[in-house]
């Protein structure tokens, strides 16, 4: 074999970076598993020690502390994890009217109008949507009268033409989705979600967000949904507000009394932890010549309790002093008053909040916190906001920034470019000359949005002319997100909840442990088939197997993706592909060996002519992959990331590690077999004519489809879950049994006489509830508006509400669009690459034929056994992922069959043969072949079983698609691709 060393490089190299990859998650969860053991079922306890150890160095050597060990852990979805999936859609209607200055114009809106319900019918781009609709109802007219104003005069002139305005639009649409997703994720930090995961859906206005471990629907809604508020304030400087800290310092001393801040008293110590936020912002503020007040070397229990009895904010909360050149402590000069960890920040506003204190503070004065911490740290600076108008509004709202640009200022380094508005810019440069008035004592303006301070940038010099440079220790990402929040104010570009998905913990722990139990059992059940089955080489193939299972899940963890059930599919795909690529190898080997070739011959041979049918059955499937990650979205996507990257991991791990196994095996002459008594005659003389009974077989498929659309007429359609249809679904359970007829009559008139879907979930005592209800409403208060309806509806029954989801009309469309276009264009590539490969268009046509059969298939068993069995069999986004699986093991068996009949051809010197002579060329393949896809077949179908026998409910009719798929792909590739080229080639020949 050649190659051998730089093979073993690469598997060294790739185990070392999987390996790393994975040892976050053993670091954090020993650090999760060490705040179980202090806390002893305690969650406030666990949480502190966590929040105390979140800067704390734990990983060994390296150095990485826990919240950066967190952040690189494996990734789970909501699906597995629990919590809370929201999409967001920014509306580009009102973008494009606020750019436009909010026109009166009956024509204009009536095309803003007209957008919006084509975007909701399924289109695609928006801002060409509009300008199509414009030039139809207002022929002749130029975009640029509207658009073409003082705001937007320094980018486009009164001459424009119209495409000169789409450009425009589309750059400014671009744009408000990206200061969206800056503001939005933001808001995410600051609610305190950990990992949050955030995605620009591109080629879209959306942004997905999911948060795991969140429950708050209301809140999120809220938070999320809440109009950009961009301010300009003045701030006190910390010698202005020291004595007022120290006032309010003894006020606190002698309203609590003996009352112990929790934040600071015991937890650290106790758990080993450190306060390590403080800590490293001490020693950011020493390297500057400073040290913070209130810690020293003294850090042990008794000192900390003793100074939140006597100093209780400053417990909490400590000044920026540093040690000036008499050796005396001082005050930092500058705009930050205090600085407190995180968990510490909400204790100092219930401090700052309570009568005696809040008395106390003049009304011209309020607090904020910065947005993020100290870089490397948990630690975050407080401010005194300077309110210097009697309606207590900012000095300068958003409205008075034009533009913004992240920049480079004449030393390279990153700046902001600020562009204010002509009225902006009178007040900008009134503010600025009071800041930077006393030049000993250049004071700071700070940047808020939602109440934050994303910047407060010292003033040192009076500002005309409405452009102002931010400058200070910023990285390119910084300029970019401060850049993008200096425009979040400018024009109102709404975000709304287009979709959410809430799975109650509960559900996600059930999900995992379900889900994880199930795959080992099936995992082990593959083993023990190999091992039986092919004896030595079966162990080969299992070590090759445990490799390609370590590679997959460490490249998806190091590539930060996010594993869900659409991902598992994946990956029982990969298995299979892994099987199948051992099985291939070992049946071509058997087969040399039936020749009376030795041993070593005899596996050369077998890798030698089982490579051309792995690679083009894996490409194909590559093929599907790639096509599904270009086109997909969602599930979709997830599906066809873990796919692609499992093919290449099991090419590798089956074909090439296997093989250097086995020459390693034959280098100590140890002995090697690929049968035992049992397996040894399997699958041998085998004579099916299955060509001659194609007939009978296009009557089966062809009665089954029939059946299938029978019931669909009879149904009424098919059972499309939310994803499809658009809606709200409630999983709930009940303590006891319950009648689904009762439930949807009790539901009924609280929906407002629309009945819902009840349908019964798993067991008798769990439902799901499937309501259009209120759903067009774009509303903040309508979520709660329905749970409200909902609970009302179920009042008098002991109930738990496990998860629920809502999908507007608009994003179903585009799942529905998204999945259809992706299965048409990745059938059309696999078309194409087969009748380049074989030179035959009879058969691409044969195996995308055989792909519609299967769907339609599938999609007929689901009608016909709806409501038949005891789980639903709902048509959602898993439903595509499982028809993808089978569209993938359907084209893999397919293109095995097409390769060995293109090895005959070419030993028998032969293009193609007809007649009886090909009829007899195809039987013989697809009985040589039928071995290695029946057992194919049966591995995957045993690890599918035993996911469906022990998974859980949350995944069986997930499952269960996969089960029967797995089975019509096996006959489809048997019985139908294969036998249509026969059809297919017969009609060539007639026709010439």
């Amino acid at each position: 074999m050649q190659g051998k060393g730089f093979i073993k490089f690469i598997a060294i190299v790739l185990a070392i970076v999987c390996a790393y990859a994975l040892s976050f998650t053993l670091v954090a969860s020993k650090v999760e598993k060490d705040a179980k053991n202090y806390a002893k079922g305690d969650a406030a306890k666990e949480k502190a020690y966590l929040d105390s150890m979140s800067t704390e160095k734990v990983y060994p050597l390296v150095g990485f502390t826990y919240g950066e060990v967190k952040s690189k852990e494996i990734n789970l979805g909501l699906d597995l994890k629990g919590g809370m999936n929201v999409t967001m859609e920014i509306s580009l209607a009102e973008l494009v009217k606020s750019l436009a200055g909010n026109p009166t114009d009956a024509n204009f809106n009536k095309a803003v109008q007209n957008a919006q319900i084509q975007l909701n019918a399924g289109g695609k781009d928006y801002i060409k949507i509009f300008v199509d609709e414009f030039e139809k109802l207002s022929p002749g007219v130029k975009l640029a009268d509207y658009f073409s104003n003082q705001d937007n005069a320094s980018q486009l002139k009164p001459s424009a033409s119209n495409g000169e305005v789409e450009s425009f639009l589309e750059k400014e649409a671009t744009s408000a989705i990206d200061r969206s997703f800056t503001v939005l994720r933001s808001r995410i930090d600051g609610f305190g979600v950990v990992s949050p995961n955030m995605q620009k859906q591109e080629g879209s206005n959306r942004i997905l967000i999911e948060m795991p471990g969140v429950q708050d629907k209301e809140r999120i809604a809220k938070l999320l949904q809440g109009s950009a508020e961009l301010q300009f304030w003045q701030v006190y400087q910390v010698q202005e507000v020291a004595p007022l800290l120290e006032n309010i310092n003894k006020t606190l001393a002698a309203t609590l009394k003996t009352e112990t801040p929790a934040a600071t008293t015991d937890t650290a110590a106790k758990a080993g932890g450190k306060l390590a936020g403080l800590e490293n912002a001490a020693k950011d503020s020493t390297a500057k010549g400073g040290k913070l007040a209130g810690l020293g070397k003294k850090d042990s229990t008794a000192v900390r309790a003793e100074l939140a009895k006597s100093n209780p904010l400053y417990a909490v909360l400590s000044l920026p002093i540093y040690q000036g050149e008499n050796g005396q402590q001082q005050l930092m000069p500058g705009a930050v008053v205090g600085m407190s960890l995180q968990k510490d920040t909400a204790k100092v506003n219930n401090y700052l909040k309570l009568p005696e204190v809040a008395a106390a503070i003049p009304s011209t004065m309020k607090f904020m916190w910065s947005v993020k911490p100290r870089e490397g740290s948990k630690v975050f600076e407080l401010y005194a906001i300077k309110v210097t108008s009697a309606d207590g509004k900012p000095d300068l709202g958003g409205e008075a920034i034009s533009d913004s640009r992240a920049d480079f200022d004449q030393k390279g380094k990153p700046e902001v470019t600020m562009y204010m508005t002509s009225e902006g810019a009178a007040k900008w440069k009134k503010i600025t000359a009071e800041a930077a008035a006393d030049p000993n004592n250049k004071k700071s303006i700070a940047i808020v949005l939602d109440n934050m301070v994303y910047s407060a940038p010292t003033v040192q010099n009076e500002i005309g002319g409405g452009v102002s440079s931010i400058t200070g220790n910023f990285t390119q990402a910084d300029t970019k997100d401060l850049s993008n929040i200096l425009k979040a104010g400018k024009l109102p570009a709404p975000a709304r909840i287009a979709g959410s998905y809430i799975v109650g913990p509960t559900l996600g722990a059930q999900a995992i442990h379900d889900g994880l139990i199930s795959f080992v059992i099936a995992f082990i059940v593959i083993l023990i088939f190999m091992a039986l089955y092919y004896h030595r080489a079966g162990w080969v193939a299992n070590f090759a197997l445990l490799v390609n299972l370590f590679f997959i899940i460490g490249i998806l963890v190091s590539l930060g993706a996010v594993l869900t059930l659409p991902g598992i599919a994946g990956i029982v795909l990969t298995i299979g592909l892994s099987v199948d690529a051992n099985i291939l190898i070992f049946e071509r080997v058997r087969e040399e060996l039936a020749l009376g070739k030795n041993i070593p011959t005899a596996i050369k041979e077998g890798f030698k002519h089982a490579m051309p049918s792995i690679l083009d059955a894996n490409i194909t499937v590559f093929i599907l992959g790639a096509i599904l990650y270009a086109f997909g979205s969602g599930p979709v996507q997830g599906f066809a990331t873990t796919l692609c990257i499992g093919i290449l991991s099991s090419l590798f791990a089956a074909v090439l590690i296997s093989r250097l196994v086995f020459e390693a095996m034959l280098d100590r002459k140890m002995e090697i077999s690929f049968d035992n008594q049992f397996t040894r005659n399997a699958f041998k003389n085998l004579a099916f004519n299955f060509v001659g009974r194609r007939k009978i077989y296009y009557i089966i498929s062809t009665v089954i489809i029939l059946a299938g659309i029978g019931m669909y007429f009879k149904h009424g359609g098919l059972n499309l879950g939310v994803d499809f249809k658009g809606g709200r679904t409630y999983l709930v359970h009940f303590d006891k049994a319950v009648n689904t007829e009762d439930i949807k009559s009790q539901l009924t008139p609280v929906f407002g006489n629309e009945t819902p879907e009840v349908k019964t979930a798993g067991e008798n005592s769990q439902v799901k509830i499937t309501t259009t209800f209120h759903i067009e409403d774009q509303d903040v208060k309508t979520d709660k508006v329905v749970e409200d309806a909902l609970n009302k509806g179920l009042a008098g029954s002991k109930y738990e509400i496990v998860s629920s989801q809502k999908v507007t009309p608009i994003i179903a469309s585009d799942i529905v669009n998204g999945a259809f276009y992706a299965v048409l264009i990745s059938c059309i590539f696999m078309f194409i690459y087969i009748v380049v490969r074989f030179k035959k268009w009879q058969y691409g046509l044969g195996a995308v034929l055989a792909l519609a059969h299967d769907v339609l298939m599938v999609l007929s068993f689901y009608t016909i056994l709806d409501g038949v069995l005891p789980f639903s069999l709902e048509i959602g986004q898993d439903f595509i992922a499982a028809i993808l699986t089978v569209m993938g093991y359907t084209m893999t068996e397919t293109v095995v069959v097409f390769d060995r009949i293109r090895e005959k051809l070419k030993e028998a010197g032969k293009e193609d043969l007809h007649g009886e002579e090909r009829n007899q060329l195809i039987n013989f393949a697809l009985n040589s072949t039928l071995s290695r896809t029946i057992l194919t077949s049966l591995t995957v179908f045993f690890v599918l079983l035993v996911i469906f026998i022990f998974g859980g409910d949350s995944i069986r009719g997930f499952i269960f698609a996969l089960l029967i798929g797995r089975v019509i792909g096996t006959y489809s590739s048997l019985c139908i691709s294969t036998p249509i080229v026969i059809d297919l080639g017969s009609s060539e020949e007639k026709k010439k």
